[in-house]
């Protein structure tokens, strides 16, 4: 059973993510320490860049795009040392690369369903694997228990 905590952070993690204006997939971070939140950040392009959906195709647009998890640590702008990460989608190999580095010591991310797994079952995996060399702990919330 996941805590009041869990709950919460996970839902504000889906809050923030739903300031993305990414119509396909919106995702949302939340970096906490000691259950105190420390930064917030959504998949979208960097400050003063065009964002128009109708002007870049997908290509241009992930070349673009900043992570949410990215966005949550630049917007931090502080020691992240110790600190947890809450992800409405577990994180690709690149933004896995930056957890680590920054010292994000547990990520929190809900089941990923079937459809997302076979679309992204390679880079989780691989991110998982960088966590677990590197001493993150990962925990996957029930999606049961999220609702």
């Amino acid at each position: 059973m996941i805590s009041k905590w869990a709950k919460r952070f996970f839902q504000m993690a889906e809050l923030v993510g739903s300031w993305s204006k990414d119509p396909s997939t919106q995702v949302g971070a939340v970096i906490t320490k000691h259950n105190r939140i420390v930064s917030v950040g959504f998949n979208g392009y960097p400050h003063g860049i065009s964002d128009s959906a109708e002007t870049d195709d997908r290509d241009m647009k992930l070349l673009k795009t900043l992570h949410a998890e990215e966005n949550a640590i630049l917007f931090a702008k502080r020691d992240l040392d110790g600190c947890d990460i809450w992800v409405t989608h577990f994180p690709c190999p690149n933004c896995a690369a930056k957890i680590i580095q920054t010292g994000i010591t547990g990520v929190f991310c809900p089941e990923q369903n079937a459809d997302f797994l076979s679309r992204w079952g390679d880079k989780i995996s691989i991110s998982q694997e960088m966590f677990l060399q590197a001493g993150v702990k990962v925990t996957w919330l029930p999606l049961d228990e999220l609702a």
